[in-house]
């Protein structure tokens, strides 16, 4: 029975939770940084402000968060820049994946990558953006498609696949609904 005590799977639990924790503080920091380029380091400006005030949401430590805003600022290290990709997941659904990064061609090859295992491919920019208007809160699909079970179970993997990856922020599809 040796490896069956309490501890032993509270240490697992743990392990897992703050893996999760990890991965969504650094999407915030990475936002956070972001924005902070954008507002020249200016704690004041709405975007930093929002931005910021989601990560305390998420319980987000504040020493993270003063770091990000100083990276944004231009006192730690390498320029974060948004980039957006296009391309089509399973049924033909529209796919528009909006990332922050140190460095786009790392992104864009793990994000091609995760295209390619699932038998899909990239787009070229503006080949999915026809497909969704932009509004405050992000990307609204013009049309939503409903997809069939078996293509909203693959949707929603494939989603899932390129959530995993620290520099993507947000993906938008045209799926109807996948939270059903």
């Amino acid at each position: 029975m040796s490896g069956h005590n309490k501890w032993s799977k509270i240490k697992h639990k743990k392990a897992a939770s703050d893996a999760q924790k990890s991965n969504i503080f650094s999407k915030h920091s990475a936002i956070i940084a972001m924005e902070s380029r954008k507002a020249g380091g200016d704690v004041n400006s709405p975007s930093l402000a929002a931005a910021i005030e989601r990560a305390k949401k998420d319980s987000m430590p504040k020493d993270n968060i003063e770091r990000a805003v100083a990276k944004g600022a231009g006192t730690g290290g390498a320029a974060l820049e948004e980039v957006m990709f296009e391309g089509y997941g399973p049924g033909g659904v529209a796919l528009l994946i909006q990332a922050v990064t140190d460095n786009n061609n790392r992104t864009s090859s793990e994000i091609r990558h995760i295209f390619t295992k699932a038998g899909l491919q990239l787009g070229t920019p503006g080949s999915a953006a026809w497909a969704f208007t932009k509004t405050d809160d992000g990307y609204v699909p013009n049309s939503p498609m409903e997809l069939s079970d078996e293509d909203g179970e693959k949707m929603a993997e494939f989603i899932e696949k390129l959530e995993e990856n620290d520099d993507v922020t947000n993906v938008y599809s045209t799926a109807d609904t996948l939270e059903e």
